[in-house]
């Protein structure tokens, strides 16, 4: 099956790009990365009138510090924050997390605020985002707003992101000396999409954990976070026992739901596999 017949058009500028949404309205789709957009488009599942390019806009590109903040720009690749020595440093997760993303072709090409924006609840980078309390830069006719993560992302492939508005940059707060990561996913295989996967960052001290944030996607309409679970393991010495119930606590409050694949049972049961695995990797983390 091939696309539907629509115009094409390629602004220079952030401004030029709202004018068009503006003009177009819910007949415009924006193209960044286009990993997704252009199999919906083949598959028909998606009709624009209009397609806009957004990837010459320079506004749009670029990892940087910017006082205590990571900024991240909507348009930098999942292979760039790969190799960036910025994100190594200053937002670790997101570099044990970027190789569970499908594949390098699809790494490539497809963007930080493509997957932001789509809102996909199995995709790796909403629920790091949440995690890392990540602030969304939106800009649209009124001028820019901002807005948290956790808020960002409303239901099944749905976010805030007005028709004319656009995503323009993340800014995420600049990881701690004692701040730690993990990142894992249970896939068929890899690169596939997860079947259940978790993001975590918590600072350490011995074996004493705060400011945990512990964030499951692929088990709801949008990534979870663990926040019964977090609030019993916050500032305890962690042993064997507080993680036994921290799993059980875990599996508790979030509730799992099917997908085409898996059932919400065997989801409900990775909660925990993943929470014991996170929680073991940071005890044993120095």
């Amino acid at each position: 099956m091939k696309a539907a017949q629509f115009d094409y058009v390629k602004p220079k500028t952030l401004s030029e790009a709202l004018d068009l949404l503006v003009e177009t309205g819910d007949d415009a789709r924006l193209m960044a990365g286009g990993q997704t957009l252009l199999a919906t488009l083949n598959m028909r599942l998606s009709e624009p009138s209009i397609l806009i390019d957004i990837t010459g806009i320079a506004e749009l590109k670029g990892i940087s510090v910017q006082g205590e903040s990571l900024r991240i720009g909507a348009l930098v690749t999942h292979t760039e924050i790969e190799d960036s020595d910025l994100v190594a440093k200053h937002a670790p997760l997101l570099k044990l997390a970027v190789p569970h993303i499908a594949h390098r072709a699809i790494r490539n090409l497809g963007t930080w605020g493509g997957s932001l924006a789509y809102g996909d609840p199995a995709a790796e980078w909403p629920a790091c985002s949440i995690t890392l309390q990540a602030t969304m830069i939106i800009r649209g006719p009124s001028g820019e707003r901002r807005i948290g993560a956790e808020d960002f992302f409303i239901d099944l492939y749905t976010t805030s992101l007005e028709p004319d508005e656009i995503l323009v940059a993340t800014e995420i707060p600049i990881a701690s000396k004692d701040q730690i990561s993990y990142f894992n996913e249970l896939a068929r295989r890899h690169g596939d999409y997860a079947v259940a996967g978790i993001a975590a960052v918590a600072k350490k001290s011995g074996d004493v954990l705060r400011d945990c944030v512990f964030t499951f996607f692929s088990v709801g309409a949008t990534p979870v976070v663990a926040t019964k679970a977090q609030a019993l393991i916050d500032g305890q010495e962690l042993n064997d026992q507080l993680i036994k119930e921290a799993v059980e606590i875990a599996r508790s409050e979030i509730e799992a739901i099917a997908d085409l694949t898996n059932s919400a049972e065997a989801k409900q049961h990775l909660i925990g596999v993943l929470l014991e695995r996170c929680l073991k990797d940071m005890l044993a983390q120095r």
